[in-house]
């Protein structure tokens, strides 16, 4: 898997002393300042303690089986912006190097918000991911025709079926409406209210589609 991060510190130098602080338990593979400069932290081959708490595609412990890359960015707590070019020109490039050396499905390049939708909304709504998957860097859906909204037990499922890690219960609680929130902050940014609409379906249909993941029986229907 890759992970994508912001530092949601004021500067980059404090992000990486922090990323860099053993007292702190946190480090990442990666670390992409502002201007474009790009720091190896901790080789590929280690685990890095980025995700935390974390679960993709019914599976945990996310630090061992991902890499982690944080791009330095105050991030919602200190001014969210969008991010710089140079920045997101250098995270393309080591992202393709990253997907050509370990081979990572596009299904698995993922926000920290989408492994950790209950916790973490980073890199958020502002992220490029559309000029990302344009670059081969991860999925996008193409523009789709709004469906029919299932039932909520088959949102549950469709979303874990996609990776989400979302049980299947029946009950709209605050698991779902935060699964749904990290959906459309990496998915549908123009408008995250938490409700998994016509439009939303439609995104994640085309998404499984892509991804070759199944959805549940009844979905389309």
């Amino acid at each position: 898997m890759l992970v994508l991060h912001y530092t949601g510190m004021e500067t980059g130098q404090a992000a990486l002393e922090r990323l860099c602080d053993p007292a702190f338990e946190v480090s990442a593979h990666y670390l992409v300042l502002e201007d474009g400069h790009t720091l190896q932290l901790v080789p590929e081959h280690r685990r890095a303690w980025h995700a935390g708490r974390a679960s993709w595609r019914g599976a945990g412990d996310v630090n061992s089986r991902s890499i982690g890359v944080e791009l330095a960015h105050p991030g919602h707590a200190w001014g969210y912006r969008p991010f710089a070019a140079a920045q997101i020109e250098a995270l393309m490039g080591l992202c393709c190097g990253l997907l050509f050396r370990h081979a990572i499905p596009a299904r698995n390049v993922v926000g920290h918000s989408d492994i950790a939708p209950n916790r973490k909304e980073d890199p958020g709504e502002l992220f490029p991911w559309l000029e990302l998957a344009q670059a081969g860097i991860g999925l996008m859906p193409g523009p789709c025709k709004p469906i029919s909204a299932p039932a909520l037990t088959m949102q549950q499922r469709a979303l874990a079926a996609y990776g989400y890690n979302v049980q299947s219960t029946g009950r709209h609680d605050l698991a779902i409406r935060n699964a749904v929130l990290a959906f459309q902050r990496h998915f549908r940014p123009r408008r995250m209210d938490g409700v998994f609409d016509g439009e939303c379906a439609a995104l994640l249909a085309d998404l499984c589609g892509q991804a070759g993941c199944a959805l549940p029986a009844d979905y389309l229907t």
